[in-house]
Order: structure tokens, then sequence, then C-alpha cells
């Protein structure tokens, strides 16, 4: 089910075209839907859509989804040439995250869900200007493909933690927030450690969520720092969009792996990261150096 996520990321874009029928709402009127709580979608082979086409099938009650908003969908994917499914997280029980934003997923997604409403059920076609726009062989794609994608939008995510605050370490450097209240930088008191040298966790704000387990996909908004009070190197307030991380070994830093398993979904954690466990004597990119301890907030939005 995570094929479709690397495919992505990897991309940045998505597809939705074929040949016989179009992507006009009589084209989509032509797709069958099973009601089940699996649905079967039936798609007649070499389905073309020139634009990106959207279908409600079952209005939900809930919030329209607008962009910008990170939602949690379970999909059924299917290759418009070939008629054939492709992806389904139906299946495999585990729904995806999405962030409603051209820079993080393929335009054919925000075009055919913006402004749906929660606990609908909505038919898309995309073509390939909106979705991939290249072959795709680990998912069978060739270049000129439409896709097709039934949606259940499950629910959005809460873009920020939302808990009870609890007080942190006085040796921390403090936590600063914009006039959003959402975190923008770490300061230096006079009562903060100078180096951390072991990797510590400190939840700021504790949420009620179920409690978060490796290998596990993460929706997070974040802020990371030299600590204690260095250089802001990375940030998803900045981009205005919580980003997605596969909580696994190789996947993220070390600290992130051994410092966020257990903690709760819709909590605020600190951690603070020495190199031994970040980016070691390498240090990363231009901002990060060898031997560097990196400071973060993380609000935890989500896990699946």
């Amino acid at each position: 089910m995570r094929r479709l996520l690397v495919a992505t990321v990897a991309a940045t874009s998505l597809v939705l075209a074929g040949c016989g029928s179009d992507g006009s709402a009589g084209g989509l009127g032509d797709i069958k839907v099973s009601t089940d709580s699996k649905p079967k979608v039936t798609v007649a082979k070499d389905f073309k859509a020139t634009k990106t086409t959207s279908k409600v099938l079952t209005a939900g009650s809930g919030p329209a989804v607008e962009e910008g908003d990170a939602v949690k969908v379970n999909y059924v994917a299917i290759n418009g040439r070939t008629g054939k499914e492709f992806d389904n997280s139906f299946t495999s029980d585990k729904p995806l995250t999405l962030t409603l934003s051209e820079t993080s997923i393929l335009p054919g997604f925000v075009k055919g869900l913006k402004g749906k409403k929660v606990g609908s059920r909505v038919l898309v076609a995309i073509p390939p200007k909106d979705g991939f726009g290249q072959a795709q062989a680990e998912l069978g794609m060739k270049k000129d493909d439409t896709m097709v994608f039934l949606f259940d939008i499950i629910a959005k995510v809460p873009e920020i933690a939302s808990g009870k605050a609890k007080a942190l370490p006085k040796d921390l450097p403090k936590l600063i927030l914009d006039s959003n209240k959402q975190p923008s930088k770490f300061k230096k008191t006079a009562a903060t450690t100078p180096k951390a040298d072991r990797p510590s966790a400190h939840v700021a704000i504790q949420g009620t969520g179920p409690a978060i387990k490796l290998g596990q996909t993460l929706s997070v908004h974040y802020l990371g720092q030299i600590y204690p009070a260095g250089k802001t190197f990375d940030s998803s307030w900045a981009r205005k969009a919580p980003s997605s991380f596969t909580l696994a070994e190789g996947q993220l830093i070390k600290c992130w792996t051994d410092l966020l398993v257990g903690q709760k979904v819709g909590s605020r954690v600190i951690l603070v990261c020495p190199a031994n466990v970040a980016y070691g004597k390498e240090g990363s990119g231009e901002d990060i150096k060898g031997g560097d301890t990196l400071i973060f907030s993380i609000d935890l939005l989500d896990a699946s």
C-alpha cells in the first residue's frame, strides 16, 4: 500500500488519462464502484481523462478539506489503460495521510479532493499532466496512462499539537512560539546546558492519541535547530505544510526512531539529539556540521 506514497514523494506529480471514455462527468459515470467495506472499482480498458475530474459518490457531513490540509484517506488506484488495480489501502487496512499541497503530492490529488467533505467517497480521474508525467515501471504505468482513484476521506489531521501543557526542564533552550502559537525557534537562557552529551525526549504538550509504533508513517510538524540556539536548518512550519515520515531504521536519524516510539499522537515532543544519534562526524548539508548536536520540536499529528 505504501508503493503509491513512495512513488508520489519521488515523482511529486500524478496521472489520469486513457482513450475510450473521457474524464467528463459522463465518463466517470461509466465507472462502477461496489458498496462493500472494501470496494471494488471497475474501469473499462483505455479510459482517458484530459483534465482532472471528480465525482462525489457519497457526500460526507464533516468539514470541507482545503489546500494545505493534511487528510487521512483510504483509496483504490486503477490504471485507466489496463483497467487493472495497482494499489489499494482498503485491503492493507493502512489509510494514507496526504497533505493537499502540490509541493508534496500529485496536483491531481489536490484538484480532486479540495473542497470535498470529510466522510465523502470521491471518484477522481487524473491525466498525466496532473500526475507523474512519466512512466512508473514499479506501478506498471506508462507515460500517458490515466489513473482513476476512489477515495474515502476519513478525517482531517489536526494542524497543531493539542492537550495538556507540561513543564520542561529549565536547562533546555526555551521554545519560542510565533503569533500563531507555532514553534519558531529555540532560545538559549541563562540556565541552558551549553552541551548535551546524551539523547533525550521531553513532552511539552501531552496528546491523548495512541502510542506510536516503529514502522508507522507519521504526519508531523517540526522545527530543527542546531543545539542550543544555533541556526534553524529545517521547519515544516515555514513551509506551511506538515511532513510525512516512516518511523523506521534507515529512514530517519536514530534519535527519532529511538525516542519517538511510545510517544502519543497529538503530543509536542522536544528531542535533543547528539551527533552520535544524528548525523555523526560527517554532518549533513551546509548547515549541520560534523559533531553538531541538534534539537527538535515535533508535533505528532497522526500515525498510521
